[in-house]
């Protein structure tokens, strides 16, 4: 094992087992807090080490296990995943197992916390399914809510349905039925592990908070990746990029690794946890991920038989609900029992006595071949376009939209996931669960869109809608409103379209990119307005001399993202939608909000470009006041950096000394970008602290894989001790990247530490 100067581990191995044997152990060795804390939290283990306040979020996290038949559900991964999981699990274990008996130190959080790792069981790697990215369930309770407060034309700012589509109420769904809080083992079950909160994790929830939240979280965690052909490229070879963009932690969420053996050579990011990588190249073909807009799950009403509450009823009769028991193991105390409902569609999330209503989640994560990106064992290793193809024909989950590169000259782009094949409703809305809202199987590959070398010599998504024209929607009904707005997109096209001979500089330029297509389409409804009032006048100069630019040291990116992240969405909400839903929906979706702004109607009264106009200006006067308080009056010193900064804080930090938590702390280092540009780096409003964001980049010169370049912010290793811990946080927040080596002379002369490891026998 080589480790290299940014601490890439790259891993030198006889065979393939060995390879992820010696993955799962330097996993262990570079993480063993963050993938221990991630199987307890997965399989529902957290009590036992952490005591009884996370007892119900133990509860919730089981529901959501995979309990099917584990031999489908090992096949549905191909013919070497299961292989690849016992060696890397072995490796991790042995880890841990040198950690008991002293030969290798304890990571420091286990003794803040005041745990012990634990050995793995291969099974684990694929039980868990709370780990992946969900979709749109929260959308379909607040869908119910605005309709049963106002019915379901004040919904239109809510989601920006796409394609274009109108909903109905399913026939005998009545959604002031729908519990506000119906998704609170949900919540509980998909969130991070919270410590030191001094209450329950089931007390803290807050529905209202959840699905206020939960139309941002489309427009705010995605990712970019684009592929351009040696066509269009200076090196006359393709360039594969991609940024994948999720919450920020430390450790990062993503960990990069170099496996080779007979047969194998790969290098680039994975889960942790997972054996295997996601995002990267072999020595022939280079791969990259996005989010795809696919709705994979349903809320389902179920009616409870009245005489007995542990029937249901469908097609007519009663089925019994499956009832499981199980002991929760807790510090300090006894063992807890807790009970769990399932019926046909998956776990009841909650029951309504009074109105004999059980509310059950259908999801894929239920179906075999569902773990989070561990399809990716299979076409890691693929040689060629129609391998990587069959290997996405097993991806079960999250959707993705896949782009490909191979050193043949050849791009493509391929979305890949399980999509129910919904034919009597859309999936927009809890349907009854009585037999007539049921999934028809799932869509074949080949019912998906894909593209092979492209006329246009570039393929690009960034989480927006990219069904092609003319797909058959009605009869496929992937998904209306999980699709991020196109700014994103739409500014990677523009870059690639004027780019004739684009470069690796190019690529990386194009990932930090500040440019804001939102910007420039308000700047040019400012345009022709004007105030006498100082504060908006103020603004009004600041907008109209801007480049739409969220450069971190732009006075008019810190008043433009103040302005569309507090003023101008609620100010929308309150002139446009009926009171008693107002509530319901604290922030439109960008979408729809652009498309109020720009087309203005009646739901802005009898002049509607006229309240428009004055809803603009009145807006800037509060985000200029807003600003001014967090700046000072002075625009010259206005920065957008000042306000918008990273700050990484460890899970345990509020259980550490002082001491140990500023050596766990990470920051804060100031930051340009925002939600809705390349360079995605979302924010909470509240203080303009980064909350998601491209925490790994890519950069692959595709056949001439050492001019490569990638980025894991804060650092490779979870220990904070580690210079590898924080050294990454730094040029990642100026842009800059490290090279990503693969030949081996190449990587000898970046060594910084060199490992030879012997398995005890």
């Amino acid at each position: 094992m080589i480790v290299d100067h940014w601490g890439i581990a790259h891993l030198y191995t006889a065979n393939r087992r060995d390879a992820f044997f010696m993955q799962g152990y330097n996993a262990a060795r570079d993480r063993l807090w963050q993938i221990d804390l991630w199987r307890k939290r997965g399989l529902g283990l957290l009590a036992r080490d952490f005591g009884p306040n996370y007892v119900e979020q133990d509860r919730a996290a089981r529901l959501f296990l995979y309990r099917g038949d584990m031999d489908k559900e090992w096949q549905s991964y191909g013919p070497n995943a299961k292989d690849y999981a016992n060696a890397f699990i072995a490796g991790v274990n042995a880890y841990v197992q040198e950690t008991r008996d002293g030969t290798q130190p304890l990571p420091e959080e286990f003794r803040i916390a005041g745990s012990r790792p634990d050995q793995w069981h291969v099974d684990d790697i694929v039980r868990i399914r709370s780990h992946g990215l969900t979709r749109n369930v929260e959308l379909e309770v607040q869908r119910a809510q605005i309709a049963c407060a106002a019915g379901l034309d004040a919904d239109r700012l809510q989601a920006q349905l796409e394609p274009a589509w109108t909903t109905k109420l399913p026939d005998g769904l009545d959604p002031c039925t729908i519990p506000r809080d119906v998704l609170k083992d949900y919540t509980l079950a998909t969130d991070p592990v919270k410590f030191g909160a001094g209450k329950k994790a089931a007390q803290a929830y807050d529905p209202d908070t959840l699905l206020a939240q939960a139309q941002d979280r489309v427009d705010t965690i995605g990712s970019n990746n684009w592929v351009v052909s040696g066509k269009r490229t200076a090196t006359r070879r393709p360039i594969l990029a991609n940024d994948p963009h999720r919450d920020h932690s430390v450790p990062s969420l993503r960990y990069i690794v170099h496996l080779v053996a007979p047969g194998m050579n790969v290098i680039g990011a994975g889960e942790p946890a997972l054996p295997g990588i996601s995002i990267g190249h072999s020595d022939r073909i280079a791969f990259g991920l996005t989010i795809f807009g696919m709705d994979q799950e349903d809320l389902y009403v179920e009616a409870l038989n009245p005489s007995n509450p542990d029937q249901v009823k469908f097609d007519g009769n009663w089925e019994p609900v499956r009832i499981v028991h199980e002991k929760v193991e807790v510090k300090g105390g006894a063992p807890q029992d807790i009970e769990m409902r399932f019926t046909r569609h998956g776990p009841v999330l909650a029951s309504d006595t009074k109105r004999n209503l059980a509310f059950t989640i259908r999801s894929v994560w239920f179906e075999p071949g569902t773990s989070a990106y561990f399809g990716s064992s299979d076409y890691m290793t693929a040689k060629n376009w129609p391998q990587f193809q069959a290997a996405m024909k097993r991806w079960g989950a999250p959707s993705e939209n896949q782009i490909y590169a191979d050193t043949k000259g050849n791009i493509g782009w391929q979305p890949g996931g399980m999509a129910p094949r919904r034919l009597s409703y859309d999936g927009l809305l809890p349907v009854p669960g009585d037999g007539r809202y049921e999934w028809q199987g799932f869509l074949r590959l080949d019912e998906l869109p894909s593209v092979f070398n492209p006329k246009t010599g570039y393929f690009a998504t960034a989480n927006q809608m990219n069904l092609p024209q003319g797909y058959p929607i009605e009869q496929r009904r992937i998904g209306f409103d999980s699709w991020a707005n196109p700014a994103r997109w739409d500014r990677i096209v523009e870059v690639l379209q004027d780019k004739k001979k684009f470069s690796l500089a190019d690529a990386m330029d194009l990932q930090n990119d500040d440019t804001t297509m939102l910007g420039r389409r308000l700047i040019a409804l400012l345009k022709p307005l004007q105030s006498d009032d100082p504060q908006i006048a103020k603004g009004l100069q600041l907008l109209h001399d801007w480049n739409a630019s969220d450069d971190r040291d732009s006075a008019a990116a810190a008043l433009f993202e103040v302005w569309i992240s507090k003023h101008i969405g609620p100010a929308l909400v309150n002139a446009s939608v009926p009171e008693a839903a107002r509530a319901l929906i604290p922030k439109p979706s960008v979408g729809a909000m652009f498309e109020l702004l720009e087309k203005p109607d009646a739901s802005l009264g009898p002049d509607p470009a006229k309240a428009r106009d004055t809803l603009l200006l009145q807006s800037i006067g509060a985000a200029v006041a807003d600003v001014s308080k967090l700046l000072g009056e002075d625009a010259g010193q206005w920065r957008w950096g000042r306000l918008h900064h990273a700050q990484f804080d460890h899970a345990l930090m509020p259980l550490a000394d002082p001491s140990t938590q500023a050596q766990m702390r990470v920051g804060p280092l100031e930051l340009g970008g925002a939600s809705n540009v390349p360079h995605a780096a979302s924010y909470r409003s509240s203080d303009f602290r980064l909350t998601s964001g491209a925490s790994f980049r890519m950069v692959l010169d595709v056949g001439n894989w050492d001019a490569s370049r990638a980025i894991n912010t804060p650092g490779q290793s979870g220990n904070s001790f580690s210079p590898h811990y924080r050294d990454l946080a730094p040029l990642w927040a100026d842009g800059r990247y490290v090279p990503l080596l693969y030949s081996k002379p190449a990587i000898e002369n970046a060594a910084s530490e060199i490992v030879t490891y012997t398995p005890a026998k």
